[in-house]
Formats: C-alpha cells, sequence, structure tokens
C-alpha cells in the first residue's frame, strides 16, 4: 500500500507556516516594554541603570491633559513618578507590585511612608527613590551656618524678595511650622522672589536671588561647576520628595525583579546618592549612605537631617480644605 508522502507544495506550505510561527514567537520574546518617566527630573545615573530592553517615554506628568503624555502613559507597561504627580494617576490601571519582592527589601522610613496610603494604592506602589529637598544659597558664606541649625534663616531681612520658594503651598506651609515666629507662613511669603520648581536653579544663577529651596537631584550638577552656590540641610529637617515605580504588566517580572536587585550594591548607591537620590532600601550600606561626599567639598544630609525630615503623606478632603483655609489666610494683611 503506498505511503501517503507530501507533496512539494504541501511541503513549502508547511515550511512558511513553520517560518512564522517562529518569528513570531520570536518578537514576542523581543517585545520591547515601555517604561514612561518625566526624563527632566531624574538624575543620568539612574536613567544610566535602566534595562536596555526597556523603550523610555518622556512623560510630562504636569500636561497629562495633552493628547501625547495621556498615549504615552496608556502605552507605558512600567511608569516611575514622584508621589506630587499619584493624584494625576488612575491605580485600576496597574497590578499589584509589592508582592513581586520580599518584605524586607524597604528600610523602615519607606514602609511606614506606604503605610499611609489606601490599600488598594499601597499594593501598587514600589518606592525606588527618595530626594531631599536642599537650601541652595549664591555668593554669601555667611548665611551658611545659621541655615544648617534653622529654618528662621529665612526670614532674615536681607533675603526679603530674594527666595525662590517650590510651587507647593503644601511644602511651603511644612516649612513655615519649622521656625519659631509667629504668623510664619505670611512672613515667608513677604520673603518671596517666585514660586517655581523646574527652572528654579537657572533663575537663582541669573537673577538677584540669593537663596532656593530645590530637589538635590535638580541641582547638584551646577554644584560642581558654579563656585557661587553652596548647599545646606538644615539639621531641623528638610521636606522629601518620593518616586514609585509602578507596572502595569504581569510579565517581564523577572527583568523587574532583577533591575532592583541591580540597584541594591555599594558602587550603585553611591553613584545615585552623588546625584541626589537615595535607595529607600534595607540594606548593609545603609548606616553609611547619610554623609556621602561629592565633588568641591559639598555633602547630602547628615544623620540628624535625615532623622528630622519629613514626607508627605495622602490628604483626604478634610485635610486640604484645611490647608487651602491656612493658605488663604496668610494672604490676609
Amino acid at each position: 500500500m503506498p505511503k501517503n508522502y507530501p507533496t512539494r507544495r504541501q511541503f513549502l506550505n508547511y515550511g512558511k507556516l513553520s517560518l512564522l510561527f517562529f518569528l513570531n514567537s520570536c518578537s514576542n520574546s523581543l517585545k520591547k516594554f515601555k517604561i514612561g518617566f518625566q526624563s527632566s527630573i531624574y538624575p543620568k545615573s539612574l536613567k544610566d541603570t535602566l534595562p536596555s530592553i526597556w523603550q523610555k517615554e518622556n512623560i510630562n506628568f504636569s500636561k497629562l491633559k495633552l493628547e501625547k503624555n495621556k498615549i504615552k502613559l496608556s502605552n507605558s507597561d512600567f511608569i516611575l513618578v514622584n508621589d506630587g504627580w499619584l493624584n494625576s494617576i488612575d491605580f485600576t490601571s496597574f497590578q499589584n507590585i509589592n508582592n513581586l519582592f520580599s518584605n524586607d527589601i524597604l528600610d523602615n522610613r519607606s514602609r511606614d511612608f506606604l503605610k499611609s496610603f489606601k490599600e488598594y494604592q499601597r499594593d501598587k506602589l514600589f518606592p525606588v527613590g527618595v530626594v531631599p529637598y536642599a537650601v541652595i544659597i549664591k555668593n554669601n558664606k555667611d548665611l551658611i551656618y545659621d541655615a544648617s541649625n534653622s529654618w528662621d534663616f529665612l526670614l532674615d531681612e536681607k533675603l526679603k524678595g530674594k527666595i525662590i520658594f517650590p510651587q507647593s503651598p503644601r511644602i511651603l506651609i511644612s516649612i513655615s511650622k519649622k521656625i519659631s515666629v509667629k504668623n510664619s507662613l505670611s512672613k515667608l511669603k513677604e520673603q518671596a522672589m517666585l514660586f517655581e520648581d523646574k527652572n528654579s536653579i537657572n533663575w537663582l544663577i541669573n537673577s538677584p536671588a540669593s537663596v532656593a529651596i530645590i530637589p538635590f537631584s535638580l541641582c547638584e550638577k551646577y554644584l560642581r561647576v558654579d563656585s557661587r552656590l553652596s548647599i545646606v540641610f538644615p539639621n531641623k529637617g528638610v521636606p522629601l520628595m518620593w518616586n514609585f515605580l509602578l507596572t502595569k504588566s504581569k510579565n517581564n517580572n523577572i527583568v523587574l525583579t532583577d533591575w532592583i536587585k541591580s540597584l541594591d550594591k555599594r558602587s550603585t548607591i553611591d553613584k545615585l546618592a552623588n546625584q541626589g537620590w537615595y535607595l529607600p532600601f534595607k540594606n548593609k550600606y545603609s548606616q553609611e549612605k547619610y554623609n556621602i561626599k561629592i565633588e568641591k567639598n559639598n555633602y547630602g544630609p547628615s544623620k540628624n537631617c535625615w532623622e528630622n525630615s519629613w514626607s508627605f503623606s495622602p490628604l483626604n478632603k478634610e485635610e486640604q480644605l484645611s490647608l487651602e483655609k491656612l493658605w488663604n489666610q496668610s494672604l490676609t494683611p
């Protein structure tokens, strides 16, 4: 009885199908996962650590209403975002992430901070960086001692109209509470030259301003090249800006966890801290990370500063109304 061998045409068709299946498999395995973040606010040392197979998407979270930013956010498998923009995030779009990591990877400060979030948010937020605000002083070495010991220095008469504050009422209110003067919030606002975030260091350098309060990671590179600038972290503590990783993807978890593990080594910790980015991880270098020296004899926050620094937990409606009332009252003469 003759065997039914495939014809030449059938054999070629089988080959084409096999090739298509192989190419499709390769395509899926080599898929470029996208990570979205606002590139200008992240230090180069952190961006250099991101896996090469991740495609980087620059998202301006302050302009999420623009269609191009909404599309980028929607198409990103992972995002990096700071605590100031979490209210812009739809948490239902993201997966639980903390179950990918062991319970003891985060230090006490970051675990305590996560407890301030609602459970459905907490499980989707993984802290990957905490950035302290710094006081940058231009052409006035005499201010350094006073600024190191107390926030009261901001009310110095010589600084009236010469201070650049963050564009955040909540940060300014929190600083005013560290000042031992009545009506300190109103007095602080009288000292302001302007309220600015992203371009505050440029304003400081190119204007009559004498002081700016800026996230450390946004100003450290200028300290290396401009001898007029000095950096101070008051021992009474500074505001902290937290940065979180969120994921939409259930895939690529191995690359994700490998990336987090790769950050937790001495050489990487040093590079990141030298650019104003501190890892909120529990590790054997945790005691040493407090005083990492950067060029030109500038330093990071002291241990006292870290212990006295504060974070901004999510506000409920009542707390938000209370802050708005306090801010509006300070506008009244």
